[in-house]
């Protein structure tokens, strides 16, 4: 496995993102696409981390460099993202260089994300839930409904062969008070640890400027992770859903 250095497209700068490939392309099981970095740490951390000990081939695609913020940069955003791709293991990430705090469900976005999806071929999609009050987040997922349709287009000029993935689950990253009614819950009662290494890469996002008396910032996000593994008998759990209906081949898998 070896690591390309790939020129980030976050509006103003050129900032290096990390891309990690197992020889020139990576024909992914998995994708995950993010409004911003942190964003698939936040939501589904413990599940990347539960399907990479399985054996699949799982990338993340960040749609935004994620600043301004207050205690970040570009470079320390970048550098962070590097951090937390190391702990989850990726077999790729990259980022489409959207805007930041005005992403839209353009064309031009939608044929980029398009191409990704035709190149990378992922199985499953996996993108945020769809009611959220941050209107970037909202707008990712119309993007990434609307791209995988455009993504199995025949004759068009867009790069690589036709290519539909085959579903579309929604992780939680919400910046709201919603009292959710999941598909599915994972436990990730082995992974939340690690889970917890990785957000914890994005110092400015999370540890910097943050009261340090417990509980902090990330101890909340043990709780709440701690809250979704009750209502299933297990320690620690991540919640789903889907717009599609869920199909089962067996029942082993459930707890």
């Amino acid at each position: 496995m070896r690591e390309n250095r790939i020129s980030g497209r976050a509006a103003g700068a050129n900032i290096d993102v990390v891309a990690i490939f197992d020889g020139d392309s990576v024909m992914l099981d998995i994708l995950v696409i993010a409004p911003h970095p942190d964003d698939a740490e936040l939501g589904m951390g413990g599940a990347i981390l539960k399907f990479k000990a399985a054996g699949l081939r799982v990338g993340v695609l960040d749609l935004t460099s994620g600043e301004p913020t207050p205690y970040g940069s570009l470079e320390i955003r970048a550098r962070e993202t590097a951090a937390a791709t190391a702990v989850l293991g990726l077999d790729w990430r990259d980022n489409l260089g959207l805007p930041n705090r005005s992403l839209e469900p353009t064309l031009a976005a939608r044929e980029q994300l398009a191409v990704v999806f035709r190149q990378q071929r992922p199985r499953w999609l996996f993108a945020p839930y769809w009611i959220d009050a941050h209107p970037d987040h909202v707008a990712a997922t119309q993007l990434i409904e609307a791209a995988r349709f455009w993504a199995k287009l025949s004759n068009t000029k867009m790069a690589g062969e036709p290519y539909h993935p085959e579903r579309i689950y929604n992780y939680y990253c919400v910046h709201l008070k919603l009292a959710l009614q999941p598909a599915f819950i994972l436990d990730i009662s082995d992974e939340w640890e690690k889970k917890r290494a990785a957000i914890e890469c994005y110092q400015s996002q999370f540890v910097t400027g943050r009261p340090v008396e417990p509980p902090t910032f990330v101890d909340s996000l043990r709780d709440e992770a701690a809250s979704w593994g009750k209502t299933i008998g297990t320690k620690y759990g991540e919640p789903f859903t889907s717009r599609e209906p869920l199909g089962l081949s067996t029942m082993a898998g459930l707890v």
